[in-house]
C-alpha cells in the first residue's frame, strides 16, 4: 500500500473586500459584491455556477423548459453571446424576434430566479462566422476592435440596440441581469473573415489598443444603459482586462481542435487535469498567468470545457468524465465562481443574406457541442456528473467559500502522462476540509488508481484516510472527499464517501453522500458525543471511536441518536444512483428522488421526459403520499429501499416505424406518419453511419448537419413537423476519401477529382420519441 501524505496547516486565507468597481444593488436591498477570494450575494458568500446557453442558438418555443432544466442541474446563472451578426446581419436592420429575442430569454431566466451575463462584445468568436462581426464590416476603411473612432460609432449603435431590448431587466431594476462581459480574447485571438476565406484568407485582428479599449467598450456600455454589478473579460493568453474595471476571468480545455490546423498531427495529453494552487502569490500555474497579484483577486471561470464542439480536422467523442474532473480541478485550486462553456448546446441560425453564419472549420448549422445539454435538449452523463457537485458547493457554499488551497507537492513540473502518481489537493479551513483525488487525464489511457491511503496532518492530530486498509478510485474517475466535517454537531473526522447535500424533514437533518466508482464507503466518527447508532445495508466497528461501512450495491441509512438527543440521518448512494439524484422544492418542502428520467419541476408541477417505452422508476423521500399519479395513472408506492418509497409506471408507445427508402447506401429518403409526432415532445432521428460529412436536407434545404466521429448523428424533428410530414427528408453521406487528388493537366479550364477508394454508408436509421408526463404527489 502506497501511504500519500499532506500537511493541513497554516489554513487561514486573508480575505478583504475588494475595492474595484465591481459592486451593486437594487431597491430591494438585495446585493453584490466581490472580495479578493469569492462573490457575495447579499453580503454573505455565494459560489457561482455559470453555464452559457446561447439564446439565439435555439428554437425560443423550448427556451423555459432548457433554463428549467439548467436550474435542476444547479446552474445559478446563465451568460449568453448576443452574436453582432445574429441580430444585425444587414447593415441598420436588427433583428429582435423569435429565437433573436433576448427580452424575453432574460425574462424567463429571471421568472426561474437564474442571474444572468450578456456577453455583448462586439467581437464574440463562439465559433460563430467571422467571431460574430457582421460580413459589411469587411468593407470598411477602419481597424476593427481598436479605439478608431469610425469602428466605435457601430460599436456604439449596437450597444444602443441591445440596451433598448434589456430596458427594465437589470438587477438594478430588479431584474436578473447581473453582469456583462466586454469582448472576448482581446488581443489573444481573432477569426478567420470568411468572406475572404479560401481566397486571401485575412482575418479578424485580435486587437490593438490594450486595456484602452476594454475601459472604452465598458463606457459605451454604460452610456447605452447597460449598467450592471459585475463586468468581466477573459483573459487567458495575455488578454487585456483591467482589473480595476472588470474582473478577469479564465477557463480550460482538454480537447483543441483549433491545433490541428497548424502543424500538429497528434493531441498531446494537457496540463489541465493537474492540480494547481490559482490563488497563490508564490505559485506558478499552467494557463494561468496574470499580470496582477494572484491573491489580490478572485480565481473565476467562464469558460471551462463543459462541451467541445468538432472541428473538421479532429473529430472526437467528448469523454464525459473529463467535465466534472475539470470541474474538480479549478475548485480544488481555489475557484468560487465555475463557468461552462457551453452548458447548453445549441444550432447556429441560418442568415438571410448569408446562408451559414458559422466558422468555416466547424459544421455550418450543429453547435451541439457535445455539451451536458445537448442540441435538441439531451440530458448527458456529464450533466448527471455535475449535478452532483453543484448540489454539493450550494450546499456548503458559505465555509467552503472560505478554504484555501493545499498541495501535497510542487506540481509545476508534473507530467500529464504520468498516471502513477496519485493526483490530489485539499481545500480547508482550520482543521476541516476536503481532499479532492483526480484519477482522470485526457489524450491517456488511464488505469484504476489502487491500495492507496492518504494521511492529513492537521496542526493537532493526524487522520489517515482509511482508518485500516486503503482504497481505490476507478480509472477516469475524481471525488471529494470530507474531513472533520461538522454535521451540525457531530464532527465526521473522515469518510470515503462523497456529499450530495442535506435536507430537513420532520425536524431532523438526512445528508445524502455516495460512493465513488471503485471505493468502498465507510464513516469514521469520534464516539464522544453519540449516544446510539442503527443501520440498514452497513456494518457497525465501534472500539475507542465509531466506524461504519456501507453497502457497494444498494442504498444504506445510518440513523445516529446523539446525547444531546438530536437524531441524523446519513443515506449512502451508489455511483450510478448518485447519477439520477435530484434536489428540488415542492409545496415548500424540500424533495429527494432518484429517478431514471430526465426531471422538471416548476413552482407546484412536476414534469418528467422519458425516452421512447420504458419504466419510468421514482425513489421518493420525503414521501408526501402513499400514491401519485404519473401521466393521470394512480400508482402505489412501496417501500424498498431505506427511507425511499418505490412508484413505478411502465410507459408503452407505438408510433409507426419510419419509412426508409435506400437510394444508395450512403443515400436515403425518409417519409413520416402523423402519429410519428402524436404525444412527442421531441423526436429524435439517430443516424450510424461511416463516412465524412451527414448532411439531412428539406426540399433540397440544409436542416442540419454532422461531423462523422462515429457517435450516434441525432437530429430534433419537432421543429420541422409540418415540412417533414409535406416533403420528406434526404440523408446524405459524404464519402471519406482515400489517395483523391484533383486532376488539371488539361489545355482547357477543366479540372476533375480523382478517388482511388471513398467510405460512405448508413448503416442504421430510427427514432426515439421523447414524451413529458405530469407527476402529481
Amino acid at each position: 500500500m502506497k501511504v500519500y501524505r499532506i500537511d493541513v496547516k497554516n489554513t487561514q486565507k486573508e480575505i478583504y473586500p475588494l475595492k474595484t468597481k465591481l459592486s451593486g444593488s437594487n431597491l430591494a436591498g438585495e446585493s453584490y459584491s466581490f472580495t479578493n477570494y469569492y462573490m457575495e450575494k447579499n453580503g454573505r458568500p455565494f459560489f457561482g455556477i455559470s453555464g452559457e446557453f446561447h439564446f439565439s442558438r435555439y428554437n425560443c418555443d423550448q427556451w423555459e423548459d432548457e433554463i428549467i432544466k439548467m436550474k435542476m442541474g444547479g446552474i445559478n446563472i446563465i451568460p449568453t453571446y448576443i452574436f453582432w451578426n445574429h441580430h444585425e446581419e444587414q447593415q441598420g436592420i436588427f433583428e429582435w424576434e423569435g429565437n433573436k429575442n433576448l427580452r424575453k430569454f432574460v425574462g424567463l431566466c429571471g421568472k426561474h430566479s437564474l442571474g444572468v451575463i450578456l456577453r455583448i462584445g462586439p467581437f464574440s468568436h463562439g465559433e460563430a462566422r467571422n467571431g460574430g462581426i457582421p460580413d459589411w464590416l469587411f468593407g470598411r476603411p477602419f481597424e476593427l476592435r481598436s479605439n478608431d473612432q469610425a469602428y466605435l460609432s457601430y460599436v456604439e449603435r449596437f450597444y444602443q440596440e441591445i440596451g433598448k431590448q434589456v430596458q427594465g431587466l437589470l438587477f438594478k431594476e430588479g431584474g436578473p441581469i447581473i453582469g456583462t462581459q466586454i469582448e472576448n480574447e482581446y488581443e489573444h485571438a481573432g477569426a478567420p473573415w470568411e468572406i475572404t476565406n479560401g481566397t486571401s484568407n485575412e482575418w479578424v485582428p485580435a486587437g490593438r489598443d490594450g486595456e484602452a479599449h476594454i475601459i472604452k467598450l465598458k463606457e459605451l456600455a454604460n452610456q447605452a444603459g447597460i449598467q450592471t454589478p459585475i463586468y468581466t473579460s477573459t483573459s487567458w493568453g495575455g488578454a487585456a482586462a483591467p482589473v480595476d474595471e472588470v474582473l478577469p476571468l479564465w477557463g480550460g480545455y482538454a480537447f483543441w481542435p483549433w491545433i490541428f490546423y497548424g502543424d500538429v498531427s497528434e493531441h498531446p495529453a494537457t496540463p489541465e487535469f493537474i492540480y494547481r494552487d490559482y490563488h497563490n502569490d508564490q505559485q506558478k500555474s499552467y494557463g494561468f498567468d496574470p499580470d496582477y497579484r494572484r491573491e489580490s483577486l478572485p480565481f473565476a471561470c467562464c469558460e471551462m470545457g463543459g462541451g467541445m464542439t468538432v472541428f473538421y480536422k479532429y473529430r472526437f467523442k467528448l469523454p464525459y468524465e473529463s467535465v466534472d474532473a475539470m470541474a474538480g480541478m479549478k475548485v480544488a485550486g481555489g475557484c468560487n465562481f465555475v463557468g461552462y462553456y457551453v452548458f447548453h448546446g445549441g444550432s447556429n441560425p441560418k442568415g438571410k443574406k448569408t446562408p451559414f453564419l458559422n466558422e468555416n472549420a466547424t459544421p455550418k448549422i450543429s453547435y451541439d457541442y457535445q455539451a451536458p445539454i445537448g442540441e435538441f435538449g439531451q440530458v448527458r452523463e456529464s450533466y448527471k456528473r455535475l449535478k452532483r457537485q453543484h448540489y454539493f458547493y450550494e450546499s456548503v457554499e458559505e465555509s467552503f467559500c472560505q478554504t484555501k488551497t493545499l498541495l501535497p507537492y510542487d506540481t509545476k513540473d508534473m507530467d500529464p502522462y504520468d498516471i502513477e502518481t496519485l493526483r490530489f489537493a485539499v481545500r480547508a479551513h482550520k482543521d476541516s476540509g476536503f481532499v479532492f483525488i483526480n484519477n482522470y487525464q485526457d489524450h491517456v489511457k488511464t488505469q484504476d488508481q489502487k491500495d492507496f491511503a492518504i494521511k492529513v496532518n492537521l496542526e493537532n492530530e493526524e487522520i489517515l484516510l482509511p482508518k485500516s486498509g486503503s482504497m481505490s478510485l476507478a480509472k477516469d474517475e475524481s471525488c471529494i472527499l470530507p474531513f472533520n466535517l461538522d454535521l451540525q454537531g457531530l464532527t465526521l473526522t473522515y469518510s470515503t464517501t462523497q456529499l450530495l447535500t442535506s435536507i430537513e424533514h420532520e425536524g431532523e437533518t438526512y445528508f445524502f453522500f455516495f460512493t465513488p466508482k471503485g471505493m468502498k464507503g465507510e464513516y469514521y466518527f469520534k464516539s464522544d458525543d453519540i449516544q446510539a447508532v442503527s443501520a440498514d445495508h452497513a456494518n457497525i466497528i465501534s472500539d475507542e471511536n465509531m466506524l461504519i461501512q456501507v453497502s457497494n450495491e444498494e442504498i444504506s441509512l445510518v440513523d445516529i441518536t446523539l446525547k444531546s438527543g438530536k437524531r441524523l440521518h446519513i443515506c449512502t448512494l451508489t455511483h450510478e444512483q448518485s447519477l439520477n439524484f435530484w434536489k428540488f422544492r415542492i409545496k415548500g418542502k424540500e424533495q429527494i428522488f432518484i429517478t431514471n428520467v430526465t426531471l422538471l419541476v416548476e413552482e407546484e408541477k412536476i414534469r418528467v421526459e422519458s425516452k421512447g417505452n420504458e419504466i419510468i422508476e421514482i425513489l421518493s423521500f420525503p414521501c408526501l403520499n402513499e400514491t401519485i399519479k404519473i401521466a393521470g395513472a394512480e400508482i402505489a408506492g412501496s417501500g424498498n429501499h431505506v427511507i425511499f418509497k418505490e412508484f413505478k409506471k411502465t410507459v408503452r408507445t407505438a408510433h409507426s416505424e419510419l419509412e426508409v427508402s435506400m437510394v444508395t447506401q450512403n443515400k436515403a429518403e425518409i417519409h413520416f406518419e402523423p402519429e410519428a409526432f402524436e404525444d412527442v415532445k421531441e423526436l429524435l432521428l439517430q443516424i450510424e453511419y461511416a463516412g465524412d460529412i451527414g448532411y439531412a436536407f428539406i426540399d433540397g434545404e440544409l436542416i442540419h448537419d454532422n461531423f462523422c466521429n462515429h457517435d450516434t448523428w441525432e437530429i430534433g424533428l419537432s421543429q420541422h413537423k409540418k415540412d417533414l410530414l409535406e416533403k420528406g427528408m434526404y440523408v446524405y453521406i459524404s464519402p471519406l476519401k482515400e489517395g483523391s487528388f484533383v486532376k488539371s493537366d488539361s489545355p482547357m479550364a477543366a479540372r476533375a477529382e480523382v478517388v482511388n477508394n471513398q467510405i460512405a454508408e448508413i448503416k442504421s436509421i430510427k427514432v426515439t420519441a421523447i414524451r413529458e408526463f405530469e407527476i402529481e404527489l
